[in-house]
């Protein structure tokens, strides 16, 4: 039997199989951060297209939590109105609808990478001022943070809680929590862009406060049958960054802070890192932290064939496998991945005359 087709029961929920759909932005929001018809097709076809779990782009807890003015947010009724309809046609579809919920730190109010212009979106065009551990901005054509206080700190946390608990009311059966790629939780925890001083700053232990108080609060608030996921950056690709090291120890945190999976992307928070790009580049970060931290890990980045993602899971690499541009190219690869593994595909009626 195909490792890749097993069921993977994360607490109250079960995937049909161990292949995501990997978050990824789409710059397609309706005002205010309300996704529109292209996310219930673009999501909705990855489950008809058998992925056992769809997981929704960047979405932030808060207006300034975007990346850019069209990125999808979870902040009021009206977002939980509008994503009902897509998390409905992908549960019909057998797929598991999950959530990534995001704050884009000092990386927020960006133009979309198609835009004419590049760099931060002036309050004219519709941007604002982003947040961060300090006053610094990530390049120097990004607009300059204000830098989180006490009380915009537990506004961050109270703001992911309270996003989560939105998701549940939204039909999200899953929740994951963005802490990779440079974004807000990220930039806490990599000693390349957290400089401060006081008890979130510093030493590992304080870095990793932030992002360890959004799991225990996102845990609370969506109670014990939800699966929470993480997805972190487990090396900043250069010297004096996070280490997969750190990802080992801030894994074994996560796990004690009520999270179950861990999503092993990398990178993000250095301009200049020296990443090793390739098929599987990242599965060797998973595999780590899956030994050596003893939590379930998902493996990302450039997994593109069938036998590729099968010998992952079947080698104990990772519990699961999150695919990005494959199903972008393809939403239909985990149907003719089964085929050619000698697994049964799942066609919904309707295409079974093609097959």
């Amino acid at each position: 039997m195909s490792a890749l087709f097993t069921p993977l029961a994360l607490r109250g929920v079960t995937l049909p199989n161990r292949i995501a759909l990997a978050p990824m932005c789409q710059y397609s929001a309706g005002p205010d951060g309300l996704p529109t018809d292209w996310h219930r097709v673009h999501l909705g076809s990855r489950a008809v297209g058998g992925a056992g779990l769809i997981i929704t782009e960047a979405t932030a807890v808060v207006p300034e939590g975007r990346i850019s003015p069209q990125d999808t947010g979870l902040w009021s009724g009206a977002h939980v109105d509008a994503w009902r309809p897509i998390t409905a046609f992908v549960a019909a579809h057998g797929a598991v609808p999950a959530v990534q919920l995001a704050h884009a730190g000092f990386k927020a109010s960006t133009y979309r990478p198609w835009a004419p212009a590049r760099g931060g979106v002036p309050d004219a065009e519709g941007g604002w001022t982003p947040v961060g551990p300090g006053d610094q901005p990530f390049v120097p054509d990004y607009r300059t943070p204000t830098a989180l206080d006490e009380a915009g700190i537990a506004a961050v946390v109270d703001a992911f809680a309270t996003a989560a608990g939105r998701a549940l009311d939204a039909g999200f059966a899953a929740v994951e929590i963005h802490a990779a790629h440079g974004y807000l939780l990220h930039e806490f925890l990599s000693p390349l862009t957290n400089r401060r001083t006081d008890g979130w700053g510093g030493d590992r232990a304080a870095r990793m406060r932030l992002t360890l108080d959004v799991a225990r609060a996102v845990r609370a608030a969506v109670g014990e049958s939800v699966p929470v996921l993480t997805r972190i950056s487990a090396t900043d690709w250069t010297d004096d960054g996070w280490t997969v090291e750190d990802s080992v120890v801030l894994a074994g945190e996560l796990a004690a802070a009520g999270v179950d999976l861990v999503d092993t992307s990398s990178g993000g928070a250095a301009v200049q890192a020296s990443i090793p790009v390739g098929p599987g580049y990242q599965v060797p970060l998973a595999a780590r932290i899956r030994r050596d931290a003893g939590v379930p890990t998902g493996a990302v980045g450039l997994i593109v064939e069938p036998e590729q993602a099968e010998q992952i899971v079947a080698g104990g690499e990772a519990d699961l496998v999150l695919l990005g541009r494959e199903l972008l190219r393809d939403p239909y690869w985990p149907h003719r991945a089964a085929a050619k593994l000698g697994a049964t595909p799942t066609w919904p009626d309707q295409y079974t005359r093609a097959v």
